[in-house]
Protein backbone atom coordinates (compact mmCIF):
# COMPACT_ATOMS: atom_id res chain seq x y z
CA UNK A 1 0.00 0.00 0.00
CA UNK A 2 0.81 3.82 -0.51
CA UNK A 3 -0.17 5.07 2.73
CA UNK A 4 -0.07 8.69 0.84
CA UNK A 5 -2.89 7.79 -0.86
CA UNK A 6 -5.24 7.42 2.82
CA UNK A 7 -4.97 11.44 3.05
CA UNK A 8 -8.51 12.53 3.36
CA UNK A 9 -8.63 15.01 0.79
CA UNK A 10 -7.34 12.71 -1.95
CA UNK A 11 -9.62 9.75 -0.63
CA UNK A 12 -12.65 10.04 -2.12
CA UNK A 13 -11.35 9.97 -5.69
CA UNK A 14 -9.15 6.93 -4.63
CA UNK A 15 -12.03 5.19 -3.07
CA UNK A 16 -14.59 5.80 -6.46
CA UNK A 17 -12.37 5.07 -9.16
CA UNK A 18 -10.89 1.75 -7.44
CA UNK A 19 -14.78 0.74 -7.03
CA UNK A 20 -15.45 1.08 -10.88
CA UNK A 21 -11.94 -0.34 -11.60
CA UNK A 22 -12.98 -3.15 -9.97
CA UNK A 23 -16.05 -3.12 -11.44
CA UNK A 24 -14.31 -2.81 -15.07
CA UNK A 25 -12.23 -5.35 -14.26
CA UNK A 26 -15.06 -8.00 -13.06
CA UNK A 27 -17.97 -7.53 -15.84
CA UNK A 28 -16.14 -8.93 -18.76
CA UNK A 29 -14.89 -12.02 -16.60
CA UNK A 30 -18.90 -12.17 -14.82
CA UNK A 31 -20.79 -12.28 -18.06
CA UNK A 32 -23.13 -13.32 -19.41
CA UNK A 33 -24.45 -14.78 -15.85
CA UNK A 34 -23.99 -12.03 -13.73
CA UNK A 35 -23.54 -8.16 -14.27
CA UNK A 36 -21.89 -5.80 -11.87
CA UNK A 37 -23.18 -2.55 -11.04
CA UNK A 38 -22.06 0.86 -9.17
CA UNK A 39 -24.08 1.57 -6.55
CA UNK A 40 -24.28 5.01 -4.54
CA UNK A 41 -24.89 6.19 -0.74
CA UNK A 42 -24.86 9.73 0.47
CA UNK A 43 -24.29 11.11 3.59
CA UNK A 44 -25.34 14.41 5.13
CA UNK A 45 -22.25 15.74 6.99
CA UNK A 46 -22.42 18.50 9.11
CA UNK A 47 -19.18 21.46 8.91
CA UNK A 48 -17.57 19.59 11.73
CA UNK A 49 -18.01 16.00 10.22
CA UNK A 50 -17.09 17.13 6.42
CA UNK A 51 -13.95 18.48 8.29
CA UNK A 52 -13.08 15.08 9.67
CA UNK A 53 -13.87 13.32 6.70
CA UNK A 54 -11.85 15.55 5.05
CA UNK A 55 -13.84 17.91 3.34
CA UNK A 56 -14.01 21.51 3.33
CA UNK A 57 -15.88 22.89 6.16
CA UNK A 58 -17.28 25.45 4.37
CA UNK A 59 -19.81 25.47 0.60
CA UNK A 60 -19.19 28.59 -2.01
CA UNK A 61 -22.34 29.32 -3.11
CA UNK A 62 -22.92 31.29 -6.44
CA UNK A 63 -23.59 34.82 -6.21
CA UNK A 64 -26.80 36.18 -7.90
CA UNK A 65 -26.65 37.88 -11.00
CA UNK A 66 -27.06 40.99 -11.68
CA UNK A 67 -30.72 42.20 -12.47
CA UNK A 68 -32.13 38.89 -10.45
CA UNK A 69 -33.56 41.25 -7.58
CA UNK A 70 -33.71 41.06 -4.33
CA UNK A 71 -34.90 37.47 -3.36
CA UNK A 72 -32.09 35.60 -1.04
CA UNK A 73 -30.31 39.06 -0.65
CA UNK A 74 -30.10 40.43 3.04
CA UNK A 75 -31.81 43.54 3.90
CA UNK A 76 -30.08 46.41 4.39
CA UNK A 77 -28.73 46.03 8.02
CA UNK A 78 -30.21 48.78 10.72
CA UNK A 79 -28.14 50.39 13.41
CA UNK A 80 -26.70 47.64 15.45
CA UNK A 81 -27.29 44.76 13.15
CA UNK A 82 -24.87 42.48 12.00
CA UNK A 83 -24.56 40.04 9.21
CA UNK A 84 -23.26 36.71 9.99
CA UNK A 85 -22.60 33.22 7.94
CA UNK A 86 -24.53 29.95 9.52
CA UNK A 87 -22.84 26.66 9.05
CA UNK A 88 -25.04 24.24 6.47
CA UNK A 89 -24.66 20.94 6.14
CA UNK A 90 -23.18 19.14 2.89
CA UNK A 91 -23.62 15.52 1.19
CA UNK A 92 -20.79 12.94 0.80
CA UNK A 93 -21.75 10.70 -1.47
CA UNK A 94 -19.43 7.18 -2.14
CA UNK A 95 -19.88 4.38 -4.65
CA UNK A 96 -20.03 0.58 -3.78
CA UNK A 97 -20.67 -2.45 -6.00
CA UNK A 98 -23.31 -5.27 -6.33
CA UNK A 99 -23.01 -8.22 -8.71
CA UNK A 100 -26.29 -9.25 -9.87
CA UNK A 101 -27.62 -12.78 -11.65
CA UNK A 102 -28.78 -11.62 -15.21
CA UNK A 103 -31.71 -13.68 -15.06
CA UNK A 104 -33.67 -13.00 -11.68
CA UNK A 105 -31.80 -9.57 -11.02
CA UNK A 106 -31.50 -10.84 -7.84
CA UNK A 107 -28.11 -9.65 -5.67
CA UNK A 108 -25.58 -12.11 -5.40
CA UNK A 109 -22.69 -10.25 -4.08
CA UNK A 110 -21.87 -6.82 -2.04
CA UNK A 111 -18.63 -5.22 -2.36
CA UNK A 112 -17.76 -2.38 -0.03
CA UNK A 113 -14.70 -0.22 -0.21
CA UNK A 114 -14.74 1.43 3.49
CA UNK A 115 -14.38 5.33 3.53
CA UNK A 116 -14.01 8.01 6.53
CA UNK A 117 -17.42 8.44 6.14
CA UNK A 118 -18.83 5.11 6.66
CA UNK A 119 -15.70 4.19 9.22
CA UNK A 120 -14.61 7.05 10.96
CA UNK A 121 -17.75 8.83 11.08
CA UNK A 122 -20.08 8.35 13.94
CA UNK A 123 -23.58 8.12 12.92
CA UNK A 124 -22.34 6.91 8.98
CA UNK A 125 -20.31 3.75 11.32
CA UNK A 126 -23.53 3.07 12.61
CA UNK A 127 -25.43 3.24 9.42
CA UNK A 128 -22.80 0.55 7.62
CA UNK A 129 -22.77 -1.97 10.75
CA UNK A 130 -27.24 -1.49 10.15
CA UNK A 131 -26.29 -2.72 6.96
CA UNK A 132 -23.55 -4.89 7.29
CA UNK A 133 -25.93 -6.59 9.42
CA UNK A 134 -29.21 -6.79 7.21
CA UNK A 135 -26.62 -8.15 4.42
CA UNK A 136 -25.21 -11.29 6.70
CA UNK A 137 -28.49 -11.94 7.67
CA UNK A 138 -29.71 -12.72 3.99
CA UNK A 139 -28.43 -15.00 1.33
CA UNK A 140 -26.12 -12.18 -0.26
CA UNK A 141 -22.35 -12.40 -0.06
CA UNK A 142 -20.46 -9.63 1.12
CA UNK A 143 -16.68 -8.06 0.29
CA UNK A 144 -15.61 -5.37 2.76
CA UNK A 145 -12.17 -3.93 1.61
CA UNK A 146 -10.85 -1.45 4.46
CA UNK A 147 -7.41 0.09 3.22
CA UNK A 148 -7.51 2.98 5.88
CA UNK A 149 -5.50 2.27 8.84
CA UNK A 150 -7.51 5.37 10.75
CA UNK A 151 -9.86 4.17 12.88
CA UNK A 152 -11.45 1.14 14.89
CA UNK A 153 -11.67 -2.21 12.59
CA UNK A 154 -15.48 -3.07 11.85
CA UNK A 155 -16.43 -5.48 14.21
CA UNK A 156 -16.03 -9.14 14.72
CA UNK A 157 -16.55 -11.82 16.84
CA UNK A 158 -13.79 -14.18 18.13
CA UNK A 159 -9.92 -13.83 18.32
CA UNK A 160 -8.73 -9.99 17.99
CA UNK A 161 -6.77 -9.72 14.55
CA UNK A 162 -4.29 -6.68 14.38
CA UNK A 163 -3.50 -5.21 11.18
CA UNK A 164 -3.31 -2.21 9.36
CA UNK A 165 -5.52 -3.38 6.46
CA UNK A 166 -8.13 -6.28 5.77
CA UNK A 167 -10.35 -7.72 3.48
CA UNK A 168 -12.98 -9.75 4.57
CA UNK A 169 -14.64 -12.25 2.49
CA UNK A 170 -18.42 -13.74 4.21
CA UNK A 171 -19.72 -16.09 1.78
CA UNK A 172 -23.78 -16.85 2.62
CA UNK A 173 -23.26 -20.53 2.56
CA UNK A 174 -20.80 -20.61 5.04
CA UNK A 175 -22.05 -18.13 7.67
CA UNK A 176 -21.25 -17.11 10.31
CA UNK A 177 -17.67 -17.91 9.35
CA UNK A 178 -15.89 -15.75 6.88
CA UNK A 179 -12.60 -15.36 5.52
CA UNK A 180 -10.54 -12.66 7.15
CA UNK A 181 -7.74 -11.29 4.87
CA UNK A 182 -5.15 -9.28 7.44
CA UNK A 183 -2.26 -7.32 6.04
CA UNK A 184 0.08 -4.41 6.59
CA UNK A 185 1.98 -1.78 4.87
CA UNK A 186 4.21 -3.59 3.92
CA UNK A 187 2.78 -6.63 2.64
CA UNK A 188 1.49 -7.34 -1.21
CA UNK A 189 -2.43 -6.58 -0.96
CA UNK A 190 -3.83 -9.95 -1.22
CA UNK A 191 -5.76 -11.78 -4.33
CA UNK A 192 -9.37 -12.97 -2.90
CA UNK A 193 -12.09 -14.86 -4.80
CA UNK A 194 -15.21 -13.34 -5.34
CA UNK A 195 -18.44 -15.25 -3.68
CA UNK A 196 -20.74 -16.02 -6.34
CA UNK A 197 -23.92 -18.50 -6.12
CA UNK A 198 -23.16 -22.16 -5.18
CA UNK A 199 -21.54 -24.27 -7.65
CA UNK A 200 -20.36 -21.21 -10.18
CA UNK A 201 -16.62 -20.78 -10.56
CA UNK A 202 -15.48 -17.78 -8.56
CA UNK A 203 -12.77 -15.67 -9.93
CA UNK A 204 -9.96 -14.70 -8.12
CA UNK A 205 -9.78 -10.69 -7.79
CA UNK A 206 -6.04 -9.32 -7.73
CA UNK A 207 -6.74 -6.54 -5.54
CA UNK A 208 -3.15 -5.28 -5.74
CA UNK A 209 -2.61 -5.22 -9.57
CA UNK A 210 -5.89 -3.36 -10.18
CA UNK A 211 -4.74 -0.88 -6.98
CA UNK A 212 -1.81 -0.09 -8.70
CA UNK A 213 -3.14 -0.28 -12.60
CA UNK A 214 -5.34 2.76 -11.26
CA UNK A 215 -2.31 4.88 -9.50
CA UNK A 216 -0.42 4.78 -12.57
CA UNK A 217 -3.54 6.00 -15.17
CA UNK A 218 -4.73 8.73 -12.25
CA UNK A 219 -1.01 9.86 -11.82
CA UNK A 220 -1.68 10.04 -8.24
CA UNK A 221 1.83 10.96 -7.92
CA UNK A 222 1.42 14.62 -9.40
CA UNK A 223 -1.37 14.98 -6.28
CA UNK A 224 1.45 14.13 -3.64
CA UNK A 225 4.18 15.64 -1.71
CA UNK A 226 6.35 12.77 -0.98
CA UNK A 227 8.97 14.88 1.11
CA UNK A 228 5.91 15.17 3.69
CA UNK A 229 5.24 12.63 6.16
CA UNK A 230 1.83 10.66 5.69
CA UNK A 231 -1.16 11.27 7.17
CA UNK A 232 -2.07 9.36 9.80
CA UNK A 233 0.95 8.78 10.80
CA UNK A 234 2.92 5.09 10.21
CA UNK A 235 5.17 3.28 12.31
CA UNK A 236 8.82 4.75 12.27
CA UNK A 237 10.05 1.31 10.46
CA UNK A 238 7.30 1.55 8.18
CA UNK A 239 7.88 5.10 7.83
CA UNK A 240 11.56 4.15 7.00
CA UNK A 241 10.70 1.85 4.57
CA UNK A 242 7.84 4.05 2.52
CA UNK A 243 10.95 6.89 2.72
CA UNK A 244 13.27 3.99 0.97
CA UNK A 245 10.61 3.29 -2.06
CA UNK A 246 10.30 6.91 -2.66
CA UNK A 247 14.40 7.47 -3.02
CA UNK A 248 14.19 4.73 -5.57
CA UNK A 249 11.35 6.10 -7.43
CA UNK A 250 13.30 9.33 -7.32
CA UNK A 251 16.35 7.50 -9.34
Amino acid sequence: MDPYLENPALWPDVHNSLIAAIRDALSPRLAPKYYVRLERRTYLLSPDDLSFVGRPDLAVLPSLPQGAGRQGALPLAAAGVVEVVLAIPDEVGENYLEVHEVTTGRVVTVMELLSPANKLYAKGREEYIQKRYEITGSRTNLVEIDLLRAGQPMPLQGRRVDSDYRILVSRATTRPRALLYPFNLRDPIPTFDLPLLPGDEEPAVDLGAIFHALYERARYDLSLDYTQPPGPPVRDEDATWAWERVEQGQE
